[in-house]
């Protein structure tokens, strides 16, 4: 069972930056396409940004432009970079399969932007 353990949220200002990663467990982390996921209080889950396994991403069109994702096959992680950001992008952050998530969700990490 693949399980995931993200990280690197925390409390940043408007017009600020984070960099999540997601790390997994499992040698099969390489065929998977990835997602970041997000859920803001009382909101459903929604798929932020995806990336194939040779790098081909998408991502939610209130993101484009701020957000980037990527990944490193080699070392199973795939990573959030986050610029810019608005306090509507105040969320608990997961990673998982994409489009559908298939895997375990790990605990998520936080993300408030308030000044």
């Amino acid at each position: 069972q693949v399980q995931l353990v993200e990280s690197g949220g925390g409390l940043v200002q408007p017009g600020g930056s984070l960099r999540l990663s997601c790390a997994a467990s499992g040698s099969i982390f390489s065929a998977y396409v990835m997602g970041w996921y997000r859920q803001a209080p009382g909101k459903q889950r929604e798929l932020v940004a995806a990336v194939t396994s040779g790098g081909s991403t998408t991502y939610l069109d209130s993101v484009k432009g701020r957000f980037t994702i990527s990944r490193d096959n080699a070392k199973n992680t795939v990573y959030l970079q986050m610029n810019s950001l608005k306090p509507e992008d105040t969320a608990d952050y997961y990673c998982n399969t994409s489009p559908r998530a298939t895997l375990r969700w790990g605990q998520g990490t936080q993300v408030t932007v308030s000044s």
